[in-house]
Order: structure tokens, then C-alpha cells, then sequence
């Protein structure tokens, strides 16, 4: 107890620098746990990227490329699907609901993907949440658009602007459906996935565009307006994947083997979540480089710590002598510090904690609105104790140098500082 005091008015007198010293070891700490905190929400939001849809359909292929492109709209399928062979499929009565999905176009530099009113209404991420409009509604003609969050935002649409898309998926196209452009209907809020980075057509709108297309080129002499595509038959050909919602979940692995080895062409259903882990155990090199970039930044400041009370050694001999000359053990200058760097790096983990909560809590509605990213109320659990017990043992270990250097000296030091 007498030590602890001696401890508290050795600091008091260098309040200053111990301020300063305190301040650093807080904003380290809060680093810390924010970009624990940060990894933990960034893997709940890449696992929540789709919710509630027990299968995801499309051409064989790998299960991860199937996700690819199905969910997070990169790279594009090997193969495509009859819509013959969807309608079969989606007659299983073991199946609740689907969701067709078509892509190949783009629109600068945003995928385009085509898919029906079901979309909006089947479709969940983020444990289970809907889709919500912004502004307008969802599309009703075949010409009709709902614009994800970031486009409209990048791009500064409003309702009724006219845009055109183009084939491929290049940022930049010469390939523009120019002819047969789309009126903005509805633009859904920010979800914090890759739906805010896409341009959402009718499947019927897509198939316009396409009537005079083939192989990806124009026909030359062929030019069907809007209004003479409108009158054709627009049903789909052919779709790149669909969603599937069963009635019984424990009917997954069912269905799913029924669908791999269906018959009338060659493909491959996956449950996403388990996908979706298999995805981000593959770029688990991301959640490694949080990790070491928080290490790195509590020995900084566990090290200008250090650096401080080396600093302060030879100004505080006289200190440690009068502490030898009333009675003081040499090994109690050493609990000395010991104890002046637990209460530095204690009072620096919870004002640490303090600032990471006003951070995340600041930050919240901005990110929500901007990203579209929900973050949780960030309160500490056993994994940040278990961080900030780590910090004050290595804190604690790291003021055993400059103890040591003290303990020695105060065996030869004498009340007159050597010069």
C-alpha cells in the first residue's frame, strides 16, 4: 500500500508527461480494439451478405466461382441455364420460392442484373433483413430500373432519369443498348453489400435489349425500337442462376442432390453459408494483416511508454537515493516501476475503452448512411479483456528494463547526482 501511494505522487509530480504518456497508451489501445472490433463486424457482414436463401443454382462449376458471381456479382459464369430447366426445377414442391438471376451487361462500370419481382420480395442479408426502397418503387414496366444505393450516389440519379446500359461488364463500352433505355423507378437503401452496386433490370428488359443482338454484336440492318420489342415474346432464354428458398430446411441436402445430378444439363447447388466460410477462410490473409497491424500499433505505444520513463531515469535518481536512505529495499525500487507502469497502462486501457465506444458509437449513423454498413453497439467481451490483459503484461514486462537499470543504480547512488 505504501509503495502504490508513493507510486501515485511519484506520477502527481510528473503529471505532464504522464498525461501525455497516458493519452498515448489510450489511443493504441483504442486502435486496437477498434480494429478488433472492425474485423469481427467486417466477417459478420461478408457472412450476412445473403440471408435466409437455403441454395444458390447455377452452371457447374467451382462453389466459390458460383458465389462469385451469383452474390457478389464478380467474374461471370462458364455456362448459363434454360429457363426450361428453371421452370422444372422450381416446380419441386419441396421448394417455397425462387429467384432468377441474369448477368452479362453492365452499366459504367456496375453490373447489370436482371431478375423479377420476387427479388424484392424473397430477397435477404444481414440476418434475414429486406430490401427497402428509398425512393420510388420497384419496377413495373419492362423498362423499368431500381438503382442500388451506390450508384445512385455515385452516379447522382434521381427518379425518371433515362440510363442505358451496355454489353459486357467493361467500365468502359461501345457496345450501348442506346436504343432501349431504362426509366428509373426506385433506388433501395444503402445494405452494406454488393446489391448497393448494382443496376437491377426486368428479366423482360433485358431480353429486349438483346432481340437484335447476336453474339454479343448488333445484327447490321436489324433495328427494333422499344415500342416493336415490347410486342415480342420477351420470356427469357436463358439465366445465369437462381436463388432457392425451401419450405423445410431440412430438406437442403435433398434437394441439393436432386440439382446436382439433374439430367437435363449440368449443375452445381450450393448452400451459401457454407460457402461463404470456405470464401473467407480463402482471404484469411485479410483478417492476419488486422491482427499484426493491432500489434503493431500497442507496441508503439507500449514503447513510448518505455521510452518516457527511460527518459525520466536519470532525473529521478536523487528520488530512488532518498528511497535508499529512508530504509527503502532496492527491490522495492523495482516494484516501484513495476507498479508506475501497471497504473499507467491500466488508466491508458480504460480511457482506451472509453474512446473506442465514442468512436463507434460517432461513427455509426455516417457509416450507415454512406456504406450502407450497420454497426453494432461495440461493448467490451471476454476477447477485448482477453486483449487489454495481454497490453498490461506486456507493459508490465517491458518496465522491468528500466526497474532493473534503477535497482542497480540505487546500490551506488548516493543524495548527490554524479555528474
Amino acid at each position: 500500500m505504501v509503495l502504490l501511494k508513493l507510486t501515485l505522487r511519484s506520477l502527481w509530480n510528473r503529471r505532464a508527461t504522464v498525461l501525455l504518456t497516458i493519452v498515448a497508451i489510450a489511443i493504441s489501445v483504442a486502435l486496437l480494439l477498434g480494429v478488433n472490433y472492425i474485423r469481427k463486424e467486417a466477417k459478420i457482414s461478408f457472412l450476412s451478405t445473403i440471408s435466409g436463401t437455403d441454395l444458390v443454382v447455377g452452371a457447374r462449376s467451382g462453389s466459390i466461382q458460383l458465389l462469385l458471381y451469383s452474390v457478389f456479382r464478380i467474374g461471370n459464369a462458364t455456362n448459363n441455364i434454360s429457363w426450361k430447366s428453371y421452370q422444372e426445377l422450381a416446380a419441386n414442391p419441396l421448394i417455397d420460392w425462387t429467384i432468377p438471376l441474369s448477368l452479362g451487361d453492365s452499366h459504367r462500370g456496375y453490373r447489370v442484373l436482371g431478375t423479377n419481382q420476387d427479388y424484392f420480395r424473397y430477397y435477404r442479408f444481414a440476418d434475414k433483413r429486406p430490401l427497402e426502397l428509398a425512393q420510388g418503387q420497384v419496377f413495373a414496366g419492362a423498362f423499368d430500373t431500381v438503382l442500388g444505393a451506390e450508384v445512385a450516389r455515385q452516379l447522382g440519379y434521381k427518379l425518371g432519369d433515362k440510363i442505358v446500359i451496355a454489353h459486357g461488364t467493361s467500365e468502359v463500352s461501345t457496345a450501348l443498348h442506346a436504343d432501349k433505355p431504362f426509366t428509373v423507378t426506385g433506388i433501395l437503401k444503402p445494405t452494406g453489400t454488393p446489391l448497393d452496386r448494382t443496376v437491377h433490370i426486368t428479366l423482360e428488359g433485358l431480353e429486349a435489349v438483346h432481340l437484335d443482338w447476336v453474339a454479343g454484336t448488333k445484327v447490321n440492318g436489324y433495328n427494333l425500337s422499344a415500342e416493336q420489342a415490347l410486342q415480342k415474346n420477351l420470356q427469357p432464354k436463358l439465366i445465369t442462376a437462381f436463388l432457392v428458398g425451401l419450405k423445410s430446411r431440412t430438406a437442403a441436402f435433398r434437394v441439393q442432390r436432386e440439382i446436382n445430378d439433374y439430367k437435363r444439363e449440368p449443375l452445381l447447388a450450393i448452400l451459401p453459408g457454407v460457402a461463404l466460410a470456405d470464401l473467407w477462410q480463402a482471404l484469411n490473409m485479410f483478417e492476419t494483416v488486422l491482427r499484426i497491424i493491432s500489434a503493431f500499433v500497442v507496441v508503439a505505444g507500449l514503447v513510448g511508454m518505455l521510452t518516457t520513463i527511460l527518459s525520466t531515469l536519470n532525473e529521478r535518481r536523487r528520488e530512488m537515493a532518498i528511497l535508499r536512505a529512508v530504509g527503502a529495499h532496492p527491490y522495492h525500487i523495482l516494484v516501484l516501476f513495476i507498479l508506475e507502469t501497471l497504473v499507467l497502462t491500466l488508466i491508458g486501457c480504460l480511457l482506451g475503452m472509453f474512446l473506442a465506444y465514442l468512436l463507434v458509437w460517432g461513427a455509426r449513423p455516417w457509416v450507415l448512411a454512406e456504406y450502407g454498413f450497420y454497426l453494432r453497439t461495440w461493448l467490451p467481451d471476454l476477447d477485448s479483456f482477453n486483449l487489454l490483459a495481454l497490453v498490461t503484461g506486456f507493459g508490465a514486462l517491458l518496465s522491468l528494463l528500466p526497474g532493473i537499470i534503477a535497482y542497480r543504480r540505487s546500490l551506488q547512488d548516493g543524495l548527490t547526482i554524479r555528474t
